[in-house]
Parts: structure tokens; sequence; C-alpha cells
């Protein structure tokens, strides 16, 4: 099952994605935000039935869990990844925050700051989480996965590395695309091993590995932050980007205005990104 989050007529709901079509479960009685069905059961969508929409102009598609209650990241956990940055294999996984307001859709822009050119993409393997656990041991970890998605663990790379901490290099507002849809294991075979992932910016391949080079995978990270804290449904854990970043070619390659990029995972779809300014915006 594909489940998507899409806006449509002025609304945005939940819907079943099947091929270039999906189906709108607004009205089937099913809660209309995503992290709402997972908490009250998201195997009802795969036999509801609504209205079929194609996926056009008029259909958006949106990050499949709007605002996570936490987005939790995962560093160096590919070994090529590991031997570009210079660094040590981590004995435990190395865990980050980024914020729940850097969300955004799987084909809404990236904003380059005002406040740095030094931006950057990380195509990851992201699973959310289905059901509130804590302390799950590794072989039933699965049972607390609603499923998976590609995302891009943008960064701006001067503010996340002159910190003792990632946050805020890592949250600015628009740097957690994730998408098209959130896809259950059963479509994988069980389980996001496996699966082919590549990076492209501008039409050019960046990176392209395997989730099973992952140094933790997904059911051992589930473990281990469970061990902490609480994981509620939607939450939303990102598994790490294997080599291939900006910051590691030489010279450094930035993301600039009008760059492209678009992340792949096998099984999963696509997310594509174009990078803009960011808006002249205030809130105060």
């Amino acid at each position: 099952m594909k489940l998507v989050t899409f806006s449509h007529d002025g609304s945005t709901r939940v819907g079943r994605l099947e091929g270039d079509v999906v189906v709108d479960l607004g009205g089937s009685g099913l809660p209309r935000d995503m992290v709402a069905l997972l908490e009250t059961g998201a195997q009802r969508a795969a036999t509801a039935d609504g209205p079929r929409l194609a996926l056009d102009q008029e259909v958006k598609l949106e990050a499949p869990v709007l605002r996570p209650a936490k987005i939790l990241g995962v560093g160096l956990n590919y070994a090529d990844h590991v031997a570009e940055s210079g660094r040590e294999p981590p004995e435990v996984p190395m865990i980050f925050n980024k914020q729940s307001t850097a969300v955004a859709g799987p084909f809404d822009p990236i904003h380059l700051p005002r406040v740095s050119d030094k931006l950057d993409y990380e195509g990851e393997l992201a699973l959310v989480i289905g059901r509130a656990c804590r302390h799950v041991p590794k072989q039933r970890a699965h049972e607390v996965i609603a499923g998976y998605t590609v995302a891009n663990d943008v960064s701006v790379r001067d503010w996340q590395l002159r910190s003792a901490t990632f946050t805020m290099g890592k949250s600015f507002d628009t740097h957690c695309p994730i998408g098209p849809a959130l896809v259950s294991a059963d479509e994988l075979g069980g389980a996001p091993s496996g699966l082919e992932l590549r990076t492209f910016v501008n039409g050019e391949k960046r990176q392209h590995s395997n989730t099973r080079e992952l140094i933790f995978d997904c059911f051992t990270l589930v473990e281990h932050l469970s061990t902490a804290f609480t994981l509620l449904p939607g939450d939303l854990i990102l598994t790490g980007t294997p080599a291939g970043v900006g910051i590691s070619m030489k010279p450094p390659k930035w993301l600039c205005a009008g760059d492209v990029v678009r992340i792949e995972i096998e099984g999963l779809g696509a997310i594509e990104n174009t990078v803009i300014a960011e808006p002249e915006t205030e809130r105060i």
C-alpha cells in the first residue's frame, strides 16, 4: 500500500496511490490527516474506496506526514560516506534532530538561505513510525514501522559544522523534503534492504548506493532510539546518506538557485526539488 497526503479542490487529505491515480479517502470515514490515520490503524486504508483523481495540476502531493512530532537523523551511516568524511565508523548510531518545520513536499522548492551559500543535499531512506512504542527489540521493530519514504536531508554546511550539534544546520525551513508516498513494507518484500538509491543534481548522478550498505539498519535504529524515548505515530527517522555529497567534492559543489535535486529509491519512487532563493518574508 502506498499512502499519500495531497491537496485538491481547496483541502488537504489522505489518499491511496495506485499508479498515476490517487484514491481519495477523504469521504470514507477515515481520518484526513496521516498521523491520525496511523493512530487509528492505517490498514483500513487498504480497502477503503473513494473518488479516483488523476495526478495532474489539480492534485498536489504533499509531504506524507506534514508535521512529524520528531524528525531524527542519523549521521555517518554508510561506510563510503564515512570514508569521504575522513572519520572513523561510529560504534553506536550518531543521532541528531531536524525541526518539524523543515518538512517540505516531494516536489516543493528548497530555499537557498539568505545567510549561507553552503547548501548541500543528502539522499536518504526514511522510515515512519506507525504506533507509539518504547524499548522495541530489533526483531520486533518491523511491527512499529508504518512504512518508508524518500528524503533529502538538506544541510547548510557552515551552520552545521561550526557548532557542536547539527540542529541549526539541518533545520532550515524546507530542508526536509519527503515523499512521494508512505510505502508499506509488503510493497518491498517485507524489509527495505537491497534498494537502489540515486541522487541527481541537474541530471548529473552524484550519489549511487544500496540500502544494504547501511551500517545500522532500520530495525537497529528503532531499537536504539526507543531505548531512550517513546516513538510516536508519524515520527520520521532519516537513516543516513551515502558518499557523493557536495561538500566532499574537490572543490565542493554547493547547490545554487535554479538547481534541481532528484532522489530516487527503488520501490519508493522519487522526489524532485528546485532550489530557489529564500523568499523575502518575515514573521514577527
